[in-house]
């Protein structure tokens, strides 16, 4: 896989522009979906996120690295509506985002996974997922529970979209067994498929490699570019493998000690002196 599938310079690459969308490789890059402006988070006299900006545009896979500690799980919180920023102002859709909760954010179109695991053990494989569908469940808790009319029709609409992302993560096998008699691998998979049963415009992904083995990596990273080129789902994730990071993303920012120390291509990330010194533990 080419770790620079977007960027304008590169060599042998056809790249042009429509409107001011990118278009690469057959896939189109839109407008900025979300934007992210002069960000500051404090935790008391501790500042977690240092005045940094950047976007995230349709269509695209957006990477956050840095080392540990840089900050990276808590700007994607501050997307997703777990943290409010101290200073700065998020904006999607070209509209200043107000302070919301996760709930709320959800119901914008953001879905997310998260560093540790975070599923229902006791409840199958298809109970989990279908839980990613509440944000469109709009009948009352009566007709939920009678399981009549508006509340049939849409539990059997929502049923039907929960069994394609089955499907297209492929664990029709474990469908009906219990999330906690699963490896760690497939847990995964499922946190992945709960997030996209929300059909979400910005994918979230906090880790989605994390403490796999070299195999589990390459369906993660297949279905991660599946889900973004055949859904045209945007994505933004955190992960340490760089390998991965610069075979799948698009652009990349990069974060250290809640500061911006690089943002662009895989390809000017990899040459940015900053990252270098930032990773090998190198003096300024």
């Amino acid at each position: 896989m080419d770790g620079s599938r977007t960027d304008d310079s590169t060599e042998g690459q056809e790249t042009v522009r429509d409107e001011g969308h990118v278009v690469a490789e057959g896939r189109r890059i839109g407008p900025v979906l979300m934007e992210l402006r002069n960000i500051t988070l404090r935790f008391g006299g501790v500042v977690a996120i240092k005045d940094i900006s950047f976007d995230i545009r349709e269509g695209e896979i957006r990477a956050i690295i840095g080392p540990n500690g840089a900050g990276k799980s808590s700007m994607l919180n501050i997307i997703s509506g777990f943290y409010t920023p101290s200073e700065g102002a998020l904006l999607y859709r070209g509209e200043t985002r107000p302070p919301m909760r996760p709930y709320e954010v959800a119901r914008l179109g953001v879905a997310r996974t998260f560093q540790n695991i975070a599923l229902f053990e006791g409840m199958t494989v298809l109970d989990n997922v279908m839980t990613g569908r509440l944000t469109h469940m709009k009948a009352g808790l009566v007709a939920q529970a009678l399981w009549w009319g508006r509340a049939r029709d849409e539990e059997i609409a929502n049923r039907e979209v929960v069994e394609k992302v089955i499907d297209f993560l492929e664990i029709q096998a474990i469908r009906k067994t219990p999330v906690g008699r699963l490896p760690y691998g497939l847990k995964k998979r499922v946190e992945l498929a709960r997030a996209l049963a929300a059909e979400p415009s910005l994918l979230l992904l906090d880790e989605p490699m994390a403490g796999m083995n070299v195999e589990e990596k390459e369906d993660m990273s297949r279905f991660i570019l599946d889900v973004n080129d055949e859904f045209g789902t945007t994505i933004c994730l955190i992960e340490h493998d760089m390998g991965v990071v610069m075979d799948l993303s698009d652009r990349v920012v990069v974060m250290d000690y809640g500061r911006k120390i690089g943002d662009g291509t895989p390809d000017e990330v990899r040459r940015n002196q900053d990252v270098i010194d930032a990773y090998l533990g190198v003096a300024h």
